[in-house]
């Protein structure tokens, strides 16, 4: 029987199970579909006007669109990064790489993660879980993003997924001072980022106070690695609760909706499954939308050109829908007129009671 507990049986687990069809919540959305753009039927401006350049952690994406974490640490993994991170280089995307905990833990495994060779000019993210990063010095983090080239490190946020993981972390105290640290020593920005259950406004705030400037939602409703955990577990009783927080989280627009007006740059993730997913949480307030399992599963059909094509097909429909509401840059259209259904609605900030 495989280990549990093992590193790098643990990335194996996720990439076979995120690709395949059981791992998404169940009754919960990430109400992306209740964003409804406004029409434009004289846009008064020739396709190749629209300009979907987007400033980002020191670099320009030619559109607001990054291929969101996903793996490192098996040889599968390796291959993966590289066709991934070569696709978004070609198409001037960013790149975010799975965490590196395995890197750090067993250096043999860095090779997996390294694809500045593939992908020298793309937006690259480093990823730590907090836990780990706790546990390290400045020096040997930022060793750790030097190996790969990192423009910045997400430092990711999953305790409703540790919690019910074999062999998880328990212990999640002192997060925000370890953020602080990192904003005030590391040479490259710190993203803060959740793993499938969104960040709230309060989280929003909290996270600026260290420092923070940029964050990755990874709401609710795409992948649930609740779920993913729910799979791996050994443990009756924690594969139980597992399953009772399987669609547990913050839908992805709600997060979104939640973080607009702190000065946050918002990398809208969880459950952006298409183009149109990704334009309408840029049009709701996001800097950039991330996708990864829909790229992991291009990838699996395709390999380096179904990816390729398919995040080909993002950006077509993303410009398209700036034409169509008339909008010529990304500010713009994140001003667009927008209506919002009423689940999707009832999470905006002034609509929640007071603490």
């Amino acid at each position: 029987m495989a280990d549990r507990f093992d590193i790098s049986q643990r990335k194996k687990d996720h990439l076979a199970l995120c690709a395949g069809p059981n791992v998404a919540f169940r009754d919960k959305s990430t109400l992306l579909e209740e964003v409804e753009l406004v029409h434009c039927a004289l846009p008064e401006m020739h396709a190749d006007e629209v300009d979907s350049t987007t400033p980002l952690l020191g670099k320009t994406l030619a559109a607001p669109v990054i291929v969101a974490a996903m793996t490192g640490g098996t040889d599968i993994a390796a291959k993966i990064n590289q066709d991934l991170a070569r696709a978004a280089d070609e198409l001037g995307l960013g790149f975010g790489l799975g965490s590196q905990r395995a890197m750090f833990e067993r250096p043999q495994t860095a090779w997996t993660f390294q694809v500045r060779e593939a992908a020298p000019n793309v937006l690259l993210l480093g990823n730590l879980g907090m836990m780990q990063a706790a546990t390290m010095s400045t020096a040997q983090i930022q060793d750790l993003c030097g190996q790969v080239g990192a423009d910045a490190l997400c430092i990711h946020l999953n305790p409703a997924m540790e919690i019910v993981q074999p062999g998880g972390d328990r212990d999640f105290r002192g997060g925000l001072e370890v953020m602080a640290r990192l904003v005030e020593e590391l040479t490259i920005p710190i993203v803060a980022k959740e793993t499938g259950c969104g960040l709230s406004r309060a989280m929003g705030e909290r996270v600026m106070e260290a420092g923070v400037r940029t964050v990755d939602t990874s709401g609710a409703g795409g992948t649930s690695w609740v779920a993913v955990e729910e799979h791996r577990a050994v443990d009756p009783d924690w594969k139980a609760v597992a399953g009772e927080l399987w669609d547990w989280g913050i839908p992805t627009a709600a997060s979104v909706l939640q973080l607009q007006g702190l000065g946050l740059d918002i990398i809208a993730t969880g459950g952006v499954r298409t183009g149109l997913d990704a334009a309408r949480a840029v049009a709701l307030g996001a800097t950039a939308a991330g996708m990864a399992a829909q790229v992991l599963k291009a990838h699996k059909a395709g390999g380096y050109e179904g990816a390729k094509q398919f995040l080909q097909r993002v950006v077509m429909t993303v410009r398209s829908v700036m034409l169509v509401t008339g909008c010529r840059t990304v500010a713009e259209f994140r001003r667009a007129p927008k209506i919002l259904g009423p689940r999707l609605g009832a999470w905006r900030p002034e609509a929640s009671p007071p603490p």
